[in-house]
């Protein structure tokens, strides 16, 4: 499958972002899908999940009660809800999907596909 990342860009503190991401594939719905991001000079890391049926949903610490993940499989496309921004939301935000079922979902490695990623600039 390919996923398509979009919405990234330049916001100020405390504005918001949608992020979309599209796949190719109309199977989608079979797919476990998730955000990372990766900032300058960082790891990629995990920002959320959410299960193919949506739900469940899991969020990292560091997003949680600002950023919401959500899903349209008719429309196989993922969203990242991404409100009260702070500058160290900084980084590329990348999709991905996962067929795997019943594993950590948090961990980089159950992700088969990627998408380019898109960036999100945060000024203070």
């Amino acid at each position: 499958v390919q996923l398509q990342a979009s919405g990234g860009g330049l916001v100020q503190a405390g504005g918001s972002l949608r992020l979309s991401c599209a796949a190719s594939r109309r199977t989608f719905s079979v797919y476990a899908m998730g955000w990372f991001r990766q900032a300058p000079g960082k790891e990629r890391e995990f920002v959320a999940h959410i299960s193919w049926s949506g739900g469940s949903i899991d969020y990292a610490d560091s997003v949680k009660g600002r950023f919401t993940i959500s899903r349209d499989n008719a429309k196989n496309t993922v969203y990242l809800r991404m409100n009260s921004l702070k500058p160290e939301d900084t980084a590329v935000y990348y999709c991905a999907a996962s067929v795997l079922s019943g594993v950590y979902y948090r961990d980089l490695d159950v992700y088969a596909y990627w998408g380019q990623g898109t960036l999100v600039t945060v000024s203070s």
